[in-house]
């Protein structure tokens, strides 16, 4: 598809064109903190900003979310869906490894029986993806082979010399695209070779990052066993204070419970994040089947680096973003247990 582009100095422009038919989201700072908030004309957008502090996944995955209410008169019980309603949106500047978490999340939300809570998000929603240009030292995206230079989405963009490369990739990107090409130009052999001449920058940039070579080599599902029965696990999870920092910064992280509570005129039920880290996690009534943090903290590596590619054709439920490593309060991260774990019984 074609490539446009626009001067930084119109964005302001092209957010408020966007804005007039659906909700836009953009990392704007707030009380210095960036996320993903609704613009308006006195946001503070931060485009240049690497990671958002929590990840986009709040858009299609909320954090919390209404299912359902009841209501009881004497003994008659009725049910009213109460879902939160959901408008057309548009999520701009997602980095990304924050794009391939969608990937994830589709794997799991998506399939059969279908989600329709999560369906209805990314049906509405158009990501709006943009490629890095300072990637820190704590990246690792390479490793999941995901292309910070080149990021998926509906729409791609990349921000060269002051001014944004716009490339539509999906018929939702075109559509968009549609509504706001008046405000843009085409781009033309010179601009294209100015977007792949960035390209070819950040490869080398990223190429001298201390995680670029990071290994996975016996994360899959023929080396199981030996990763679950590691001696290693003991070591590794003896630090961690199971606050689970590192589920609710992470991009792809699904897990959650779901609760009811009385709020005087009915039952309100809803769902809400929860972390395979905390102590009352899958609770049963004869208990939690991972008595101990080690089961905890393996369970949760595991996943991520083992049982989701053995299950999805080899993605793993992790996608190099960086932020557990930035957020651990112990300094304890997938990185170091891939490491850790990393040339065992895999020659």
């Amino acid at each position: 598809m074609m490539m446009y582009k626009i001067n930084v100095d119109r964005l302001p422009e092209l957010y408020a064109k966007m804005a007039e038919s659906r909700a836009l989201y953009l990392p704007i700072e707030k009380n210095d903190q960036v996320e993903f908030h609704p613009w308006n004309a006195d946001a503070c957008v931060r485009l240049d900003k690497l990671n958002t502090a929590k990840s986009a996944k709040d858009l299609f995955f909320p954090q919390t979310e209404n299912l359902m209410k009841f209501k009881m008169q004497g003994k008659n019980i009725s049910i009213e869906e109460n879902r939160d309603p959901v408008e057309p949106f548009v999520l701009f500047g997602v980095r990304a490894c924050d794009v391939r978490s969608f990937d994830v999340l589709d794997k799991v939300f998506l399939a059969d029986p279908v989600d329709t809570f999560y369906q209805s998000r990314r049906e509405n929603g158009v990501v709006i993806s943009m490629a890095c240009h300072e990637p820190e030292e704590t990246c690792f995206c390479h490793a999941f082979g995901i292309d910070a230079a080149d990021p998926a989405g509906d729409i791609s963009c990349w921000m060269v010399e002051g001014t944004l490369y716009w490339k539509p990739l999906t018929e939702k990107g075109q559509a968009l695209t549609e509504t706001v090409s008046a405000l843009m130009e085409q781009a033309g052999d010179q601009d294209q070779a100015k977007v792949e001449e960035s390209q070819k920058a950040l490869h080398a940039v990223m190429e001298k990052l201390p995680l670029y070579d990071l290994d996975l080599t016996g994360f899959d599902g023929d080396h199981l066993l030996e990763k679950f029965n590691s001696e290693k696990w003991a070591k590794l999870s003896e630090a961690c204070l199971g606050c689970g920092s590192c589920t609710f910064v992470c991009p792809t992280c699904q897990c959650y419970d779901i609760r009811d509570y009385d709020n005087g005129h009915g039952v309100q039920r809803y769902r809400c994040w929860d972390s395979c880290m905390y102590s009352d996690f899958t609770m049963m009534a004869h208990g939690t089947p991972r008595k101990t943090q080690l089961e905890k903290f393996r369970q949760r590596f595991m996943h991520k680096l083992v049982y989701f590619p053995s299950n999805n054709d080899g993605m793993y439920s992790c996608v190099g973003c960086g932020r557990c490593l930035t957020k651990c309060p112990i300094s304890m991260n997938i990185v170091k247990v891939i490491k850790a774990l990393g040339g065992e019984n895999h020659a």
